[in-house]
């Protein structure tokens, strides 16, 4: 074969090895079966995978999720949140222990929509500030929080991928550097990290430097543009990134994170885009040109 088409061949393989998500907080947080139109369309524009919200806890209601993302052929990830009910660092046990039997029913749902991993900030509660920095005792709350997580998750074959959030969403780490120092803390192997491009455009210098950190570790990436619109129309160097990756040769999906004013978390209270569809058309188009 000439060097030229063994080149070729080379490219068409990185392409499709790094799979493309989409997540579906861009339709808000309403996650029921009215979205399965939008996983029709989800696959149409060639996406590879979805990342599901785990909100309601109930694992019966997600069979029908499986059976749906089956028949489309989309890989599935998992994701969920704690709230201010639900705070693995409270030194009230009883809440820590509400978070984790959540958490762990979080993963229960999961294991049967058919997701392999879980991913998001479950180590401490979305919004929720002390007005200080975290103490060493709530630094150890949240690891035995993640770690007995991470025992339990080991038995349903998931791997759960630890995100940071910026330092306005979040106060037990902010940034890839203590990531890392909390997850070699938790010390399982079911506990590994994500990026969010998001949060690392807040919080890192080089954000392609953080994510060479987080090196075998890393078992998920989400691209989010500075404004969580459409992808390439803020200034996130998203090719730098993919450089980065493939550097590294990362071989996890690399999914589109966009929000709305349907999601009251985000604090977005201004249209961002025309449409989801539009969101998603011009995103993956990018996306694909620069892999």
């Amino acid at each position: 074969m000439p060097i030229l088409d063994k080149w070729q061949n080379l490219i068409l393989f990185k392409i499709k090895a790094m799979k493309i998500g989409m997540n579906l907080l861009l339709w808000g947080t309403e996650i029921n079966e009215s979205l399965f139109p939008v996983l029709d369309e989800i696959k149409a524009l060639g996406f590879d995978a979805v990342e599901v919200p785990i909100f309601n806890l109930n694992p019966d209601d997600w069979h029908i999720w499986r059976q749906k993302l089956d028949s489309l052929g989309l890989e599935r990830i998992a994701e969920t949140f704690n709230g201010a009910d639900t705070n693995p660092l409270s030194m009230d046990v009883a809440m820590r222990q509400k978070a984790l039997n959540d958490n762990k029913k979080a993963i229960d749902c999961a294991a049967v929509m058919g997701a392999e991993l879980l991913i998001g900030p479950i180590h401490s509660p979305l919004g929720v500030f002390t007005g200080q920095a975290a103490t060493e005792t709530e630094w150890q709350y949240g690891v035995e929080h993640i770690r007995a997580l991470s025992e339990y998750a080991a038995t349903k074959n998931i791997t759960i991928g630890i995100e940071y959030l910026n330092r306005f969403e979040a106060y037990l780490f902010t940034c890839t550097d203590d990531m890392l120092r909390f997850v070699k803390d938790v010390n399982h192997p079911n506990c590994q990290v994500m990026f969010d491009t998001f949060h690392a455009n807040i919080e890192e210098k080089d954000l392609a430097k953080a994510i060479k950190k987080c090196g075998e570790r890393l078992v998920h990436v989400q691209l989010s543009e500075n404004d969580r619109s459409t992808l390439g129309k803020g200034h996130v160097d998203f090719k730098k990134i993919i450089k980065a990756l493939k550097s590294m040769n990362y071989k996890g999906l690399v999914s589109i994170e966009a929000f709305s004013m349907k999601l009251a978390a985000a604090n977005i209270w201004r249209p961002m885009f025309e449409s989801e569809t539009q969101l998603m058309q011009d995103s993956i188009k990018y996306l694909k040109k620069i892999l």
